[in-house]
């Protein structure tokens, strides 16, 4: 009889306790025409893999950000400009993920979005943007070790396999150089020619049975994503010159 009532006494205690949101999932909603432009799939995984925080697309009515034609201008494209709202600026993740919206990594996420070539979002103007403080967590001296075991048949990514990899194929300090470096290296297995033998786990889909990858796979985890970023913002960017002038 009395471990019945402790029983009941502890559940009643836990059921009494205040359920804590998840910070690190986040529920967005986006109108339909907007999902089927595919810009969800594009920018949703880089978000994820730069901040480890993911994000949900669910029915607006659960929605913590919704983007629609209320609230503050995002980008335009796909017949309209995008707008978001905040209903949640208390959880730690909804305004993570608003601010890299109007960050200059999320603007140029969204801008980068061209499937064939052709980019389908512009920007508007943002007022007040913020530039969320993102370090590099990762463990640079992992991530040299896994570039040359995972890179160094394309590229050459530090001074000792300078002649390793394909002519054609740019070096590490080459790519380090370009403006875009951290989101080319933080969404690497997205830009061709990776996703045809590169596997992220939990975050690329396996490849299909009629299309595998045509050489040895290779494989990563996004700890390993996070290292090679760290270590290539260690690294000193290749001198390229000045650029050409033309009179």
């Amino acid at each position: 009889m009395l471990t019945r009532v402790l029983v009941i006494i502890t559940a009643a205690l836990l059921a009494a306790l205040p359920v804590q949101a998840d910070d690190r999932l986040v529920f967005l909603h986006a109108p339909e025409p907007l999902v089927e432009t595919g810009l969800m799939k594009h920018i949703l995984p880089r978000f994820t893999l730069k901040t480890r925080v993911k994000v949900e697309l669910v029915p607006e009515a659960q929605a913590q950000i919704v983007l629609g034609t209320q609230g503050r201008a995002l980008f335009e494209g796909a017949g309209q400009v995008w707008h978001m709202v905040v209903r949640d600026e208390a959880h730690a993740g909804t305004g993570r993920f608003a601010d890299w919206l109007v960050s200059e990594v999320g603007r140029n996420t969204v801008t980068s979005f061209a499937p064939g070539g052709v980019a389908l979002f512009t920007l508007t103007e943002v007022q007040e943007q913020v530039e969320p403080v993102m370090g590099f967590a990762g463990d640079a001296k992992l991530g040299l070790a896994v570039a040359l075991a995972k890179c160094t048949r394309c590229h050459a990514v530090d001074a000792a396999t300078r002649m390793a990899g394909i002519a054609s194929t740019p070096s590490f300090p080459v790519l380090r150089s370009l403006p875009d470096w951290e989101a080319r290296f933080s969404a690497f297995y997205t830009l061709n020619p990776h996703p045809a033998f590169t596997q992220v786990a939990d975050v690329t889909p396996p490849f299909p049975i009629d299309r595998p990858s045509p050489i040895a796979p290779v494989e990563l985890t996004l700890d390993d994503v996070e290292a090679v970023l760290a270590y290539v913002a260690t690294m000193e960017a290749a001198q390229l010159g000045a650029p050409l002038q033309q009179n």
